[in-house]
């Protein structure tokens, strides 16, 4: 082999080690920026996390909605919702978990005579008294049955409707006249005055949605994803609704 032929063969060589050396390293950065998590992905048991994986679609129509008819009596203790079966309908169950400085009615220790709410949807305190009185304080549906019926509600059980009408995940008492302006609205034209609490709110009605297989508008997911945009680490809120039954699960 001469000098020419010498040198030719040494510069492939080199060449040739030069191109898998970069192969290699090519390969080691695709590899890592895969396992790197997107950036502003949102952090699991998040409502953003949740929200992402809602499914998107128009509303239905209300064709054949009735309140009572798909979602049973109000407040029906016999339900496979999370608190039944208790012999204290869901509305006293409710105001027990929410009001402070109880008394109840007679020798009951269902319901509730009085109470103080600190009121989640206008951020005021209301004094709860049994009686004529007893409207200013409600016992609210964070995704309403009307609204839950356009989102997916027809396509459940009568089973399940029972159980989300009285999940308690899904009630919170609040003041009357906030709760009759809400009215079956979602997040997209109604969100409380006490914006402090709009985190929590929108946070509960993704937990609902969720939970029962229910899908949002995108003006909905639109509304919900600005009120999370300050608050990013929103947690959900504890459900313990391991009685329910759900579309696919045991």
């Amino acid at each position: 082999m001469n000098l020419t032929t010498r040198r030719t063969a040494l510069a492939a060589l080199v060449l040739a080690v030069t191109l898998t050396g970069c192969s290699a390293l090519a390969e080691k950065t695709g590899g890592d920026s895969a396992k790197a998590p997107a950036p502003g992905a949102a952090a699991a048991g998040t409502a953003q996390r949740a929200l992402a994986q809602l499914t998107v679609k128009g509303p239905a129509p209300m064709t054949g909605y009735d309140r009572e008819a798909k979602f049973g009596p109000a407040w029906s203790d016999a339900t496979t919702a999370p608190g039944a079966d208790n012999s204290c309908d869901t509305r006293n169950d409710i105001l027990r978990r929410d009001l402070t400085h109880i008394t109840y009615k007679g020798t009951s220790r269902c319901v509730v005579a009085t109470g103080t709410l600190a009121d989640p949807y206008t951020g005021t305190s209301i004094h709860f008294v049994r009686g004529p009185q007893s409207a200013q304080v409600q016992i609210d549906h964070a995704v309403a049955l009307a609204a839950a019926w356009r989102t997916g509600a027809a396509q459940l059980s009568q089973e399940q409707r029972e159980a989300l009408g009285n999940d308690p995940v899904n009630l919170m008492a609040a003041s009357g006249p906030a709760n009759s302006a809400k009215s079956d609205r979602d997040a997209a034209s109604w969100l409380p005055s006490n914006k402090t609490f709009r985190c929590t709110y929108v946070a509960r009605q993704i937990a609902v949605k969720a939970k029962y297989r229910l899908w949002v508008t995108a003006p909905e997911k639109a509304a919900m994803t600005r009120v999370l945009t300050g608050c990013p680490d929103q947690a959900l809120p504890t459900d313990t609704s391991s009685g329910v039954v759900l579309p696919g699960l045991k």
